[in-house]
């Protein structure tokens, strides 16, 4: 009996498991608003290079600050604003094209679902940080090492975990906002100028340098720059994937209430 249950844990996991890379790719491939390459380019990669480089030449015309900075600092949440929209795309595109009802009727555990949904979005933005540094690195005159963009690896790929899961939390509220993507917008905006990653957060006032302390990418963009400056802090990497798995509670929270809601009102209408 004990091996038979072991077995069925086992078979679970792995139903799960697939469920959640299975589902993930199906749903990308069918709902992904930069599905063709000329948008992904342009979009994505091309967009989010120009904006680094932009704030990049910005600062260094006053030669007020090291221009490093930004750089790092803008590099790694280059894809935040793709990786917070993908993360309520999870929810709102599904509605929007109408399968959301599909979803909630489908007897399948819900956390691999939601969860798969918004793997794919994190896996575009570590591509995207990923080349913005590797094209600050091959740029002449830039103070980025050669060797700066396969360390932040690791860093990239859990800081844009945590901007995907971040943007579920307002994806859930797509079955009751009528635009949700004011929400994530705004969101958006928020990881740029509470995080430090644009502005050093020493030079803000008390109150956003509090509300900036339990945003993801905060603890990434000081990694990213103590990376470059000499060797990863894991901690901050710790700490950085801790935040983002914390903010997957209120999204799946969310998801269950109005899911539950949903059903009531679906069954109160048919009677």
């Amino acid at each position: 009996m004990f091996r038979f249950r072991r077995r069925s844990l086992a078979f679970r996991f792995r139903s799960c498991v697939r469920l959640a890379v299975v589902g993930g790719v199906l749903f990308h491939r069918a709902l992904f608003n930069w599905t063709t390459p000329p948008m992904f380019i342009g979009t994505l990669l091309v967009g989010a290079l120009l904006q680094v480089f932009f704030l990049v030449f910005l600062s260094r015309e006053p030669g007020v600050a090291d221009v490093r900075f930004p750089l790092i600092g803008n590099a790694v949440p280059a894809a935040s604003a793709s990786g917070v929209n993908g993360g309520t795309m999870a929810v709102a595109n599904e509605r929007r094209h109408g399968t959301l009802g599909a979803v909630l009727l489908s007897p399948r555990p819900r956390i691999p679902l939601w969860a798969g949904r918004a793997l794919p979005y994190a896996l575009n933005v570590t591509l995207v940080s990923a080349f913005v540094l590797t094209g600050a690195a091959v740029t002449p005159g830039l103070p980025v090492p050669a060797d700066a963009p396969p360390g932040l690896a690791p860093m990239l790929l859990v800081a844009a975990t945590a901007c995907a899961v971040f943007g579920l939390a307002p994806g859930a509220l797509g079955p009751r906002l009528r635009d949700v993507f004011l929400v994530s917008n705004a969101a958006g905006s928020v990881l740029l100028l509470l995080t430090g990653a644009a502005v050093p957060r020493d030079t803000l006032p008390a109150w956003m340098r509090g509300a900036g302390e339990p945003l993801p990418l905060t603890r990434a963009a000081d990694a990213a720059r103590r990376l470059v400056d000499g060797g990863l802090d894991r901690t901050l990497l710790g700490a950085e994937l801790a935040v983002g798995s914390g903010y997957a509670v209120p999204a799946l929270a969310l998801l269950a209430v109005f899911e539950r809601g949903s059903r009531r009102r679906a069954t109160l209408d048919v009677m």
